[in-house]
């Protein structure tokens, strides 16, 4: 099975608390002497306290085209995210020319090459390291990168493998737009990264990769701190809802990525989540009474309270997830891994060998499930 080896989360430089931010929309999306009452509450109940974004906040209410935004989406995306694997690789104990696969996922910018080039370029990983970028899967992104890693592994369980998810949701906002969907995103979302490094079965175990040999014994020391140190990924399971595509997601406009966000959200999310669930579990003899940690991406209030309901979740089975979305906000596929990592670190560690769901939602609109085992 895949072992999750390290999960490294890194924030955008600039930190702001949510009043701020609220200040910094008002200025650029309402007409001059509007009554700002209503995104004062939208923006208070988003229960978010700070966030952090990719440019210093003046920056936001300067007019600037699509190309000029994405030119910043890939400075920031290529230093975020070099930060996140370097520091993922050193908790695991590897080096940049252990890995063998980089999957990328973002939905808040483009580039070709994609990031993930750039960013082996930086770090020195060999040349034939594999890549895969991937876009379009939104906030499922980081449950879903991390079952694409198990796919992998399964297929190649002596070799190393890295998701990096970069996220700079601030690079979308839309001056002068003061739709609701527009200002519910400018209450939730934020700018950040996150690594996993995952290594298969047969490297987990201590076997070396291609760049050392197998009696090497920096080799063995790397393969040692990667064994044990983390949950391995059982299985995973995606689900797709017909019909429901404007539900989440992206209109491409000339001035770049204006958001969908339907607010049905959270009943569709109550609608389906617990057969799902519930279905995924029994396939390994297992129910929801069995699961040891809930790892739910972040999405909004409502939308963790909609989780919460649908599974009958107990009192602060999703409290890390409240903490994220209240510390950084919504970082989109990255805030799944930001809560992983948080899971991992939080005292006490669940007991060996039993079961946590990692859970994620996005545009399709769909559902990622993924099964991890302490």
């Amino acid at each position: 099975m895949t072992r999750i080896a390290a999960v490294h989360g890194v924030l955008a430089p600039y930190r702001h608390r949510q009043r701020d931010l609220t200040d910094m929309v008002a200025r650029a999306c309402l007409p001059a002497g509007a009554d700002r009452r209503a995104l004062d509450r939208l923006h208070a109940g988003a229960l978010v306290d700070t966030r952090h974004t990719a440019l210093p906040l003046h920056r936001y209410v300067e007019p600037a085209d699509f190309g000029t935004v994405n030119d910043a989406y890939i400075a920031a995306a290529v230093d975020l995210g070099t930060e996140a694997v370097a520091g993922a690789l050193g908790e695991a104990g590897l080096s940049a020319r252990d890995v063998d696969l980089v999957l990328f996922t973002s939905v808040t910018g483009i580039a070709a090459p994609s990031v993930d080039a750039r960013v082996a370029g930086r770090l020195g990983m060999r040349p034939d390291v594999r890549r895969l970028p991937l876009f379009g899967l939104g906030c499922v992104a980081g449950a879903a990168g991390l079952g694409r890693l198990h796919d992998y592994l399964a297929g190649w369980p002596d070799q190393v493998a890295v998701l990096l998810s970069v996220e700079l949701c601030s690079l979308t906002f839309q001056r002068s737009d003061a739709s609701p969907a527009n200002l519910v995103a400018t209450a939730l979302f934020g700018d950040g990264a996150a690594a996993v490094v995952a290594c298969g079965t047969r490297r987990a175990m201590g076997a070396a990769g291609p760049s050392e040999g197998a009696g090497s014994a920096a080799a063995a020391g790397r393969a040692g701190a990667a064994q044990g140190a983390g949950p391995v990924v059982v299985a995973s399971r995606s689900r797709l809802y017909p019909g429901t595509e404007r539900l989440l997601g992206w209109d491409v406009t000339a001035s770049g990525f204006r958001v969908v966000l339907d607010p049905a959200v959270p009943d569709v999310v109550r609608k389906h989540l617990a057969a799902d669930v519930d279905g995924f579990l029994a396939e390994y003899g297992l129910a929801r009474r069995d699961v040891t940690r809930w790892v739910a991406h972040p999405g909004g209030p409502k939308v963790l309270d909609a989780v919460a309901e649908a599974l009958d979740l107990p009192d602060g089975a999703l409290d890390v997830s409240r903490r994220s979305l209240a510390s950084a906000g919504n970082l989109s596929s990255a805030s799944v891994l930001h809560v992983l990592r948080d899971t991992l670190a939080a005292d006490p560690a669940p007991p060996a060998g039993t079961p946590g769901l990692l859970l994620a939602m996005g545009p399709g609109f769909c559902t990622e499930l993924v099964l991890l085992r302490w």
